[in-house]
């Protein structure tokens, strides 16, 4: 079976939550990988996503070194979704 990895940056105005984890992750920008394998007997490639991680740096609070966590990437698109209706929101005041 043929994979492949998608990576992008996304940037969060404000700290956020993700779910399984017990801490606020900051403001930042974020890595965040997309592993997809390729569905076979097509007469076209197509992929399909089998899982989502997001890249958390290391620091002093949490005494962990980086970090790739597994995240729902529809969680993932409703906190980028969330932060730039906040940040739109921000800068209308």
């Amino acid at each position: 079976m043929f994979a492949r990895t998608k990576h992008r940056t996304v940037h969060f105005d404000k700290p956020f939550w993700i779910s399984g984890l017990s801490e606020m992750v900051t403001a930042g920008d974020y890595v965040v990988d997309e592993e997809e394998e390729l569905i076979e007997g097509l007469s076209w490639s197509a992929y399909r996503r089998v899982a989502t991680f997001i890249t958390l740096p290391a620091t002093t609070e949490n005494k962990y070194r980086m970090r790739l966590v597994p995240i729902d990437p529809e969680e993932l698109e409703g906190l980028i979704a969330f932060d730039q209706r906040d940040a739109a929101a921000s800068s209308n005041l």
